[in-house]
């Protein structure tokens, strides 16, 4: 009889077809996830015609979604370490799609900010699920890696909301955006046969015939037996009840990198959306026209993707905190030119950029978060940390309606958005000392 720590097996595990498999369909649903979130961006200037929407009720508007996107992940991050990824991810999913189409039912701004705020739980649920179910599954040298491509799904969602939006809306009406999110709901049935729960779950709830499944499938070469005890790290055995604690992200050497990370993931949420929101509509207020302005949210889509893989290659390769100080003072420099007047080629290349480091690092953030917390409060760790985030979610849409109210100078609007970049660098940076410091602390 041995004794099988499953996380040295997954660390230490060949790159299979199964990690395809599991990467594959956790970017499919962050695929949709982003078509979701991104789509009131999309939809935004013409409700505001229909409307009659002042640019502050349009931002209001707008943090309805990321409202409930904050007590989602708080809700069902903390829910998910209990019942499991797989139904965890399976609820938020249901929770979402369902609800998005019923938006295309809204007759009334109250209407439409109510269904916004259902899509918003589910939403916010899905992304702490889908990031801690990949990082449990990555081997070690590509965790980083694995977790960035899986999310860059989420931009693939926002440029597949900008691109089907240039084809409905002028045709069918902001309606047709949201009945489309009908197509997601028919992939549920095959996501839940084919998408596995997390080993290490399974062992601690006592489904052991399962979790040995899984890590043959994981590992061919692995050589476990019914005979042999499953742990899931440091030689602990199996805890089947105990339940996360919030308390936990804030012991063994964790406060300071802990309270780091959530001022981080508010300062980059806070651009996301502000960008997401407001760029196709302060590029129409410049002069560019609506299919123009939607091709800038396209860029800085694929911008986040590009950002998002590059990012986490070089975190497993050097240091990925390093990566997100360099990446957040990238963000606030690129954003804060845009408002410039520019040839198009540069234009278009900022927007990039700053797709790139404040999409593609909120991507890092949740692959460093996963890989800061323990298997038993990782999805705690992580929605608390995107949770605390929505609050800048929340926060950008309402910061450029006010600034849209007032008539600020073009550059003066993206000087603002990009103010939240140098804090968060600072954030990682102090991130950074604090791990230096428990590492030496522990060393002596």
């Amino acid at each position: 009889m041995r004794t099988l720590d499953v996380h040295a097996i997954i660390d230490n595990a060949r790159f299979t077809p199964f990690h395809w498999m599991v990467m594959a369909w956790c970017g499919l649903l962050l695929i949709f996830d982003g078509y979701d979130l991104f789509i009131y961006g999309v939809v935004l200037p013409v409700i505001m015609h229909e409307w009659a929407l002042t640019p502050l009720q349009a931002g209001a508007l707008g943090s309805y979604a990321l409202f409930g996107m904050m007590f989602g992940a708080l809700a069902f991050g903390s829910l998910a370490d209990r019942i499991g990824r797989k139904k965890g991810i399976a609820l938020c999913f249901a929770l979402f799609s369902g609800a998005t189409i019923l938006n295309g039912f809204a007759s009334s701004p109250s209407e439409f900010g109510l269904y916004r705020f259902f899509a918003g739980l589910g939403c916010g649920g899905l992304m702490p699920n889908a990031v801690a179910l990949m990082n449990e599954y990555a081997p070690k040298r590509l965790r980083s890696t694995l977790v960035a491509i899986m999310f860059s799904g989420y931009s693939l969602g926002g440029m597949l909301s900008a691109g089907i939006g240039i084809f409905l809306l002028p045709r069918f009406g902001w309606e047709s955006m949201f009945f489309a999110a009908a197509v997601p709901l028919l992939f549920l049935p095959v996501i839940l046969f084919y998408l596995p729960e997390s080993i290490g779950f399974l062992v601690r709830k006592g489904r052991t015939e399962e979790a040995r499944s899984l890590l043959k499938r994981l590992d061919p070469t692995c050589d476990v037996t019914e005979r042999d005890t499953l742990v899931v790290g440091a030689g602990l055995p199996r805890d089947a009840g105990k339940a996360s604690s919030v308390l936990e992200l804030f012991r063994n050497g964790l406060a300071i990198r802990t309270l780091a990370l959530w001022l981080a993931f508010f300062c980059c949420l806070l651009m996301v959306y502000a960008l997401s929101s407001w760029l196709p509509k302060l590029m129409a207020s410049a002069g560019y026209s609506l299919g123009s302005s939607l091709s800038f949210l396209l860029a800085l889509n694929f911008g986040g993707m590009a950002g998002a893989i590059l990012g986490g290659w070089l975190g497993d390769r050097y240091n990925l905190v390093k990566v997100k100080v360099a990446f957040f003072l990238a963000a606030a420099l690129s954003i804060s030119l845009l408002g410039v007047n520019s040839p198009m080629p540069v234009l278009y290349l900022l927007i990039f950029i700053a797709g790139a480091t404040t999409i593609g690092t909120q991507i890092l953030l949740y692959a460093g978060a996963a890989q800061l917390y323990g298997l038993s409060v990782r999805a705690t760790g992580l929605g608390w940390a995107s949770g605390i985030g929505r609050n800048g979610a929340i926060v950008g849409p309402l910061l450029g309606g006010a600034l849209m109210g007032i008539n600020l100078p073009l550059q003066l609007n993206f000087i603002a958005f990009a103010i939240p970049g140098a804090v968060a660098a600072l954030a990682m940076a102090v991130h950074l000392a604090s791990g230096r410091r428990h590492a030496l602390a522990a060393a002596a």
